[in-house]
């Protein structure tokens, strides 16, 4: 399972910020990595109060699964 980790601050406060994450069970981690900028753009398009700051693309463990 890979997780796009991003941060978004309020436009009107920048100082007011949260980490978001979006899940994604059926790519790799490179996938994410291309693929990142439109997902974090649809996300900007429908929460407009809000601006990303920054993101990452990560992989996750998920419970009962073996390393």
């Amino acid at each position: 399972m890979i997780e796009l980790v991003f941060v978004t601050c309020l436009s009107l406060a920048p100082t007011e910020c949260r980490e978001r994450s979006l899940l994604f069970t059926d790519i790799t981690p490179m996938t994410c990595m291309m693929g990142a900028q439109p997902e974090l753009a649809k996300w900007a398009d429908s929460h407009p109060k809000w601006v990303v700051s920054q993101w990452k693309c990560q992989s996750i463990r998920t419970a009962g699964m073996k390393a």
